[in-house]
C-alpha cells in the first residue's frame, strides 16, 4: 500500500457539544426566566446532563432511528433533549407551539413519535396532540413540574429521572448521514411538509455559518437566540455557539421588548438572531424607555423581508450593525448571509452563499437563464444541507441536476448579493398581466412612518384580482393614504397601485414571525384572492 489515509471521523452533531465540554467547560449556557432571573450551566455540565437524558430515553425504549418530539421554547432543558436525542442515534422531531393541536397532531402521526418532551407551561397543548395522536404514549415535562392526570399517555417530569440516571449514555458510532433532526414547513403557502434533517448536512451547515463572511460567531461572543429552536433548528445556532466556545443566551418564551433589552444587558449580548418584527419590539421599547445596549454589536434577521426603515432605526437608536440573510427549512436553513464587513450593506439584499451552496436563477420551467445576473427568475439551489427529497415522499424534491425550487423569485447583482424579489405563490394576476407584491411592499416599507406592509390581491369582477395595501404605522393616522401609495406612483406601473389602503392595528403573523398572509387574503381578499393559474 503505497498511499496514505486520514482517519475516519464521522461528522455528528454530539461532536459540538463534545468539543465544547473538553474545551470550553466553563463558558455558559443561559436561560431567561420569569422576573429578571437566569439559569446557567457550563458546556462539560450540559453534555453530562444531555447524557444522562439520553440514558433516560433508552430505559424508555428509544433507539437509533426512532423519532421523539419535543413541544418547547429556547430553554437549557430543550437545548439537553436536543443533545440528547441526536446523539445517541435518535431523531428529533421539533414541533411549533404556536401552531394546532390538530396541526401538531398530524405531523406526529406522520413522524411516528411514541415520545414527546414538553415544556410544563405546553402540557395541556400535548395532551391534545396526544389525543389526536394515539402513538404517544409517554409526555415528559420539562421547565417545570406538571401533574399526571388520569387517562392518556403517562406524564413524568424528566428532571427527577435524569437526577436518578445512574449511567451516562455513550454517543456517536453511528453513520454521518444518519438523520438527526425532523421539522416540517410553516405551511404558509400550502400543507406543511417534513424536512429530515441529517448529521453530516447540519455538520457542515455549522461549518458553514460560522465563516468570517457569515455568523461570524467566535468564543468571545454572547449569542441571543431568539429564533426558536422549533424554527428551522433555531439556524443551527445552537450548535454553533458550542462549536466555538461562545456564550449561548435563550430567552425562553419572552421575547418581549423590555424582556429582550434587559437580557442583552445583563448578559452582555454581542450578537442577535431573530426575525424582524422581534427587532421592532427591542427598538420601540428603547425608544420609549431611553437606556442604551452597549455590548451588542450585530442583529441578523431573516425568515421575512427586512423594511428599510427599521433597519436604519436600528442601526441608528442601537448602534449596531444588521445583517440580512435569506434560507428556509429546506436549507438547514442559511442560504446566503450579508457579511458585516460589507459597506454596501442594504435591506433589499440578503448576502451571498457561502462555499457548500450553490444558486441558480431559471425561468418558470426551469431552464436556467443566459445571463445569471441581474435578471429575476426563479431561484433554485444546490449543496451539502439542501432537501433532496421530503420526509416520507418517494419522488425527489429536486429536478435531474439535483436543484431545488425555492419557490421565490430573485435577482443576484454584479458583486453576488442576493435579492428575494417576490414569492411565485404570491404573485397577483391583474387583467392577465402579473402585479408582484414584494416590490410595492418594499417601496412602502421604506417610510419611517411604517412598521409592517403587506400586499395581498382581492377578488375582482373585471380584473380578476387587485392589490389591497395593509399597513402598520407607529401612528395610525400619521399618514393619509395618499401619502402611502404617493411613493409608488413613481417607482410602479400605474396600474400596480393598490386600490384600497386598510390600516392594521397590529399586523397578524404567522408562527414563524413572518406577516400571516393566507390570514390577510382570507380576510381581506374575498374568495377568488390569491394567485391565478
Amino acid at each position: 500500500m503505497i498511499d496514505g489515509a486520514m482517519q475516519p471521523f464521522a461528522l455528528t452533531l454530539d461532536k459540538f457539544l463534545e468539543h465544547a465540554a473538553k474545551w470550553h467547560p466553563r463558558a455558559e449556557v443561559v436561560t431567561a426566566r420569569d422576573g429578571g432571573r437566569a439559569d446557567r450551566i457550563g458546556y462539560a455540565d450540559l453534555q453530562d446532563r444531555s447524557r444522562r437524558v439520553s440514558a433516560v430515553l433508552h430505559e424508555l425504549g428509544v433507539r437509533g432511528g426512532d423519532r421523539v418530539a419535543t413541544l418547547a421554547w429556547n430553554t437549557q432543558a430543550h437545548v439537553e433533549a436536543w443533545y440528547a436525542i441526536m446523539g445517541m442515534g435518535a431523531v428529533c422531531h421539533t414541533l411549533n407551539p404556536r401552531l394546532t393541536a390538530a396541526q401538531l397532531a398530524w405531523m406526529v402521526e406522520r413522524s411516528g413519535a411514541r415520545i414527546l418532551i414538553a415544556g410544563a407551561d405546553l402540557v395541556s397543548l400535548a395532551r391534545e396532540i396526544a389525543a389526536s395522536a394515539p402513538l404517544v404514549d409517554q409526555i415528559l415535562v420539562i421547565d417545570g413540574e406538571a401533574a399526571d392526570v388520569a387517562g392518556g399517555p403517562a406524564i413524568s417530569a424528566l428532571e427527577p429521572l435524569v437526577a436518578g440516571a445512574e449511567s451516562r449514555l455513550p454517543w456517536g458510532g453511528f453513520d454521518e448521514n444518519a438523520p438527526s433532526g425532523l421539522c416540517f414547513t410553516s405551511g404558509t403557502t400550502g400543507p406543511p411538509k417534513g424536512v429530515t434533517y441529517t448529521h453530516r448536512a447540519s455538520f457542515l451547515h455549522t461549518l458553514r455559518a460560522l465563516q468570517a463572511d457569515g455568523m461570524a460567531i467566535s468564543g468571545a461572543d454572547a449569542v441571543l437566540t431568539v429564533v426558536p429552536m422549533f424554527h428551522a433548528s433555531a439556524w443551527g445556532l445552537p450548535f454553533a455557539a458550542p462549536a466555538v466556545g461562545a456564550k449561548l443566551v435563550l430567552p425562553g418564551r419572552q421575547a418581549d421588548g423590555e424582556s429582550l433589552a434587559r437580557l442583552i444587558r445583563s448578559e452582555g449580548v454581542t450578537v442577535a438572531v431573530g426575525v424582524p418584527t422581534v427587532w421592532l419590539g427591542l427598538v420601540e421599547h428603547v425608544e420609549a424607555k431611553g437606556g442604551e445596549l452597549p455590548s451588542l454589536k450585530r442583529i441578523m434577521v431573516g425568515g421575512a423581508p427586512m423594511p428599510p426603515a427599521l433597519m436604519e432605526r436600528l442601526e441608528r437608536r442601537l448602534g449596531v450593525v444588521v445583517q440580512t440573510t435569506w434560507g428556509m427549512t429546506e436549507l438547514s436553513p442559511s442560504g446566503t448571509v450579508t457579511p458585516a464587513t460589507d459597506p454596501e450593506r442594504v435591506a433589499s439584499q440578503s448576502g451571498r452563499p457561502a462555499v457548500g451552496v450553490d444558486l441558480l436563477i431559471t425561468d418558470a420551467d426551469g431552464r436556467p437563464l443566459p445571463e445569471q445576473r441581474g435578471v429575476e427568475g426563479r431561484l433554485r439551489v444546490r449543496g451539502a444541507a439542501v432537501v433532496e427529497r421530503y420526509f416520507g415522499e418517494t419522488e425527489p424534491a429536486t429536478d435531474a441536476d439535483g436543484w431545488f425550487d425555492t419557490g421565490d423569485l430573485a435577482r443576484i447583482d454584479e458583486d453576488g448579493n442576493l435579492s428575494i424579489t417576490g414569492r411565485a405563490k404570491d404573485l397577483i394576476k391583474s387583467g392577465g398581466e402579473w402585479i408582484n407584491p414584494a416590490e410595492i411592499e418594499a417601496v412602502v416599507s421604506a417610510l419611517p412612518e411604517v412598521s409592517l406592509a403587506a400586499v395581498i390581491g382581492r377578488s375582482d369582477p373585471k380584473w380578476g384580482e387587485r392589490p389591497v395595501l395593509l399597513v402598520e404605522l407607529r401612528d395610525r393616522e400619521a399618514l393619509s393614504d395618499e401619502a402611502l401609495l404617493a411613493p409608488l406612483r413613481t417607482r410602479v406601473a400605474p396600474w400596480w397601485v393598490p386600490d384600497e389602503v386598510v390600516r392594521l392595528d397590529q399586523m397578524p403573523l404567522a408562527s414563524t414571525g413572518k406577516i400571516d398572509k393566507l390570514r390577510l387574503r382570507a380576510e381581506y381578499g374575498g374568495e377568488a384572492a390569491g394567485p391565478s393559474a
